[in-house]
């Protein structure tokens, strides 16, 4: 009886170590699982980051307009975590061939489910604009770490993410307005301004841009709208920059969904002509991208095989 006994507290104990180290190596596999995934945002950011020099040192490209996160918070190593890496991904890679996209990842809830885009100004070569978007995504993870959704708006693009639906959705809440100094009352100088921005609403396309002497003016729209949502937003910002700027020497109005620049004498403008790049180092630059971005997916698809590896050596 002693013996029996003892055989069957030996074999119980087995059992339960055996399940214990099984569910360890369970553990053990999701947690690598999971820092796979969040490996390669964060891998694709810092090789471009290396690659361009627009992304190591401030440009009117690159440089901050604006930014806010919701006030709503999501668990760490949640589901929803894992979609937003996955959204922000797809954003940074499709910025490499297009100025605007937009992505929605879903989930086995509705609670995961996250929308985000991004647009690139007009006038923006792909190098530049996937410049911009990996730097817009890296400061949001800086600026809304943890949150459901969070914007930023940069000089040459504008990236959004969020776990309610906004796309599709017209919306002109004012989100940052500016107004340069007075000039003065100058009937000649008003009517040039006035006559560029009228132009920007007679434009066609998300991407405006019009000038007069030295009067410059600019609008865009999000890629989302339709062009008479466009063409609503626009008035309407244009509107407020003419009745809040009134003869500033530049104004600018960014609208949820749109925004309208002017500047006199070059005062507060930033354009392509200002900044660009010549054409030789902007290929060479989007070379480079290409060329990293495809060493990043070899080796997310190494450590998947090590991972798979390591698995058959623990069973």
């Amino acid at each position: 009886l002693s013996l029996s006994l003892s055989l069957s507290l030996s074999l119980s104990v087995s059992k339960v170590r055996r399940k214990q180290s099984t569910q360890n190596m369970l553990a053990r596999s999701r947690r690598r699982s999971t820092s796979s995934s969040l490996l390669l945002p964060l891998l694709i950011i810092f090789l471009l980051s290396l690659s361009s020099p627009t992304l190591s040192s401030s440009s009117s490209t690159d440089s901050f307009v604006f930014g806010g996160c919701t006030q709503q918070k999501y668990a760490p190593d949640s589901p929803y975590e894992s979609n937003i890496n996955s959204l922000l991904t797809s954003l940074v890679n499709s910025a490499t061939y297009s100025s605007y996209n937009n992505f929605t990842v879903t989930g086995s809830s509705s609670h995961d489910v996250v929308y985000g885009l991004f647009q690139c100004r007009g006038d923006l070569a792909m190098p530049d604009c996937a410049t911009c978007v990996a730097r817009a995504v890296s400061q949001l993870g800086g600026l809304c770490s943890q949150t459901c959704g969070g914007a930023v708006q940069l000089q040459g693009c504008y990236v959004k993410y969020d776990n309610a639906t906004f796309l599709g959705v017209e919306d002109k809440t004012v989100v940052l307005k500016k107004c340069g100094p007075s000039l003065g009352y100058d009937a000649d100088g008003l009517g040039r301004r006035d006559a560029v921005l009228g132009s920007l609403v007679g434009s066609g396309g998300p991407y405006r841009v019009g000038g007069s002497g030295d009067v410059q003016g600019v609008a865009q729209c999000v890629g989302d709208l339709s062009f008479g949502e466009c063409q609503d937003c626009v008035s309407e910002a244009i509107g407020r920059l003419k009745s809040d700027c009134g003869q500033a020497d530049y104004g600018d109005m960014f609208l949820a969904k749109c925004y309208a620049r002017y500047s006199t004498a070059g005062a507060h403008f930033y354009s392509k002509a200002h900044n660009d790049k010549s054409s030789d180092d902007g290929e060479k630059t989007f070379a480079i991208i290409i060329g990293l971005l495809a060493g990043v997916a070899l080796i997310i698809i190494f450590l998947a095989f090590l991972r798979k590896i390591c698995e058959g050596h623990g069973k």
